[in-house]
């Protein structure tokens, strides 16, 4: 049987099969997103998970919005007006799928900042978008090129990462996040906010959601994956209840619902006394092991290289001089340690200025300096 012409267009991704290259135990990988095992409450989740088998009712089919006391608490956590409503989805890449299932037309336009989401750009592959990039500074999109594309190509929906983006690690200004609003009221178009981050913040004050400046043109997706385990594959989507019902409804024919079981253990995550002593708990590990990693690069780096730094997260984002960086990423895969290089993160790779990311979460502080000694190695060898 032939594969739709849709998916033909869509590369395997080079992250995951980079990371199979990567488990050999000689290789430190700094290419996942993962989060480290050992910050996994599971002895917060025990005393729900010994309640489960007491809880019949979570075994039967569930609505396809979500499990109800769930989405109480969310709806009340996240303070959501009476016009907007939360749905609960199979990891937030899931809400990714639905949205652009549910609202983009082969050809439609899409913006996305470039570079951006792997995950992001497959999504709006798949259902055949016309992805726009504009280009990215340190305060987040360049806001008159981003206008310009507005007016331009008149896109559906603007897409982003504004909390330490993926891949590297920008956190948007206040004064970017107000802007980007204003524009997407002004030129209607749907601001997507993916925030599977915004909860590693380890450095300065938490920003308002651009989401907040234009509420009634947003769709905002959280992840639970970064916080309690990406195991569980829950996320949820918010928004105006006319802008989630279409995604109920796609939902209903993908997989029915999330499973019930692992909502009703995430509601009894959530509500444990010591969830904020566990959210501070990985703050402070991944803020040791980012000093580490970016104390390392600033001593070792070629003086033609950059690392940038960051105040939350999962990712440091390190500019190259030009150079072929799938080579450079084999070059140190060889030497011991597994990068992504930059065109994986564009969706014409040929336009990615060279750079590379660097996960820092899921390896210890020794194998962070180990792996800075291999990567500086490598880069003088090429660069």
């Amino acid at each position: 049987m032939e594969i739709s012409d849709s998916l033909k267009r869509i590369p395997s991704s080079y992250i995951r099969e980079i990371l199979a290259a990567a488990s050999d135990k000689n290789v430190i990988s700094l290419a996942g997103g993962l989060p480290d095992e050992k910050t996994f409450p599971i002895d917060l989740m025990t005393p729900t998970l010994a309640e489960l088998s007491c809880m019949p009712n979570v075994f039967q089919y569930g609505a396809t919005a979500g499990y109800g006391p769930l989405i109480d608490y969310l709806t009340t956590r996240f303070q959501l007006p009476e016009s907007h409503s939360v749905m609960i989805t199979t990891g937030s890449q899931q809400g990714l799928d639905l949205i652009a299932r549910a609202y983009i037309n082969p050809g439609d336009v899409v913006v996305m900042e470039a570079p951006s989401y792997l995950g992001a750009m497959q999504v709006f592959g798949l259902v055949q978008a016309n992805i726009v990039t504009v280009s990215q500074n340190e305060s987040g999109p360049d806001l008159d090129e981003l206008e310009q594309c507005f007016k331009t190509h008149s896109p559906k929906m603007f897409y982003a990462v504004p909390d330490f983006h993926n891949p590297t690690g920008v956190c948007w200004s206040l004064a970017t996040r107000q802007h980007v609003a204003a524009l997407c009221i002004e030129y209607k178009v749907a601001f997507i906010e993916d925030a599977p981050y915004r909860e590693l913040r380890f450095t300065g004050e938490a920003l308002p959601f651009v989401s907040d400046f234009c509420p009634n043109d947003s769709i905002l997706l959280r992840s639970f994956s970064k916080i309690a385990s990406p195991g569980l594959r829950l996320g949820a989507v918010s928004g105006k209840s006319e802008f989630i019902a279409p995604l109920i409804k796609v939902k209903q024919g993908a997989d029915l619902h999330s499973s019930v079981p692992m909502q009703a253990l995430l509601l009894g995550l959530l509500q444990h006394e010591d969830f904020p002593l566990h959210m501070e708990n990985i703050r402070s590990l991944y803020q040791t092991r980012y000093q580490v990693l970016f104390s390392a690069l600033e001593k070792q780096l070629p003086e033609n290289c950059t690392a940038h730094a960051v105040d939350g997260g999962m990712f440091v984002w390190v500019e190259l001089p030009p150079c072929d960086t799938f080579a450079l990423a084999k070059t140190l895969l060889a030497n011991g340690v597994a990068v992504v290089p930059s065109p994986v993160f564009y969706p014409q790779p040929d336009q990615a200025r060279a750079a590379l990311r660097l996960n820092f979460t899921n390896a210890t502080e020794e194998a962070l300096e180990e792996a800075v000694s291999r990567l500086a190695q490598g880069l003088n060898q090429v660069i």
